[in-house]
């Protein structure tokens, strides 16, 4: 635990290595690292947190990339966490991501992490929301998180993001998909990549024109739509400028609380299935269930000590 605290005070400080070593022991979970929690996000500076997700192919590190040049010029420190699909043999991240954004590699204001998914529903691994803190301790503003790119299970990002970016690709029938993925709903701005392809302006009236007719966001307002050239730069700027606009309606709203229980949900559901896997009836009752015996919510309750 000591050793832990040592590597939180000297990521704190700037230590490079020290917010490489500690992120290593968030990723693997390592002992005593929930101890370490409060005094983790107690260190936190209130870094921006800006998750970037959508269907595959629609050119979301190339983005990252393009943001991350912009909010250098702009004197950013930016943190990246990049999730991506675990290998089927190490079970680590295969960093097709790092290798992007290489360009980025020798620049010791941008910190930029691969993280496998691990198997992780939603696009982002367990252990993401506490990377990012990690990254808000050392100082890092803004923190991007970019999802695995699976398409309709992204939507666990906004509950972690406090701005969610939608990305799509014109002339790939990614309108659809984002109906079906629930994306509109999650959406904080919505871009359309790849604007110098033919369609991408029609793209960008196509969404338009559903989220005038979308019934999923009540009580929200429809998100800007935005074109962008990830290769050339082209709107980027515009893109962060609307970003950060996002970031001034939020804070102070609902919208920190909301994200804020989103986390504590997370928080209970991690801790029920561990305190559940450690009951010494463990097999027996899961073995009830495979036999039919027993109703897996009635398996859930005894395991949690809840009357059944």
């Amino acid at each position: 635990m000591s050793d832990l605290r040592e590597l939180l005070r000297g990521a704190a400080a700037g230590e490079r290595l020290a917010l490489a070593r500690l992120l290593t022991a968030i990723e693997n979970d390592a002992p005593g690292l929930r101890d370490l929690l409060p005094a983790l996000f107690a260190a936190g500076k209130g870094g921006h947190l800006v998750g970037i997700t959508g269907p595959p192919g629609g050119g979301k590190s190339t983005l990252v990339n393009a943001l991350t040049e912009e909010w250098r010029r702009r004197g950013k420190r930016v943190g990246i966490v990049a999730v991506d699909p675990s290998s089927p043999y190490t079970g680590g991240a295969i960093m097709g991501d790092r290798i992007r954004m290489m360009g980025h590699a020798a620049d010791q204001d941008v910190f930029m992490r691969s993280m496998a998914s691990r198997g992780e529903l939603g696009g982002i691994a367990a252990a993401t929301w506490m990377a990012a803190a990690a990254l808000d301790a050392a100082g890092y503003d803004p923190i991007l998180i970019e999802t695995v790119g699976a398409g309709q299970s992204e939507v666990e990002i906004a509950r972690l993001a406090e701005t969610t970016v939608v990305v799509e690709v014109p002339e790939m029938g990614d309108e659809v998909q984002a109906i079906k993925a629930g994306l509109l709903e999650v959406a904080d701005l919505l871009v359309v990549n790849k604007g110098d392809r033919p369609g991408a302006d029609l793209a960008a009236r196509h969404l338009r024109a559903m989220l005038s007719t979308a019934g999923g966001r009540v009580g929200r307002k429809p998100p800007p739509i935005l074109v962008t050239t990830a290769t050339s730069g082209e709107g980027v700027a515009t893109l962060v400028d609307a970003i950060g606009a996002h970031r001034e309606d939020a804070r102070g709203t609902e919208a920190l609380h909301r994200r804020a229980g989103h986390q504590v949900q997370r928080a209970l559901a991690d801790l029920a299935v561990r305190r559940a896997a450690q009951h010494p009836a463990w097999d027996a009752t899961v073995q009830s269930v495979a036999d039919r015996e027993l109703d897996p919510f009635t398996a859930a309750q005894r395991l949690l000590g809840e009357e059944a």
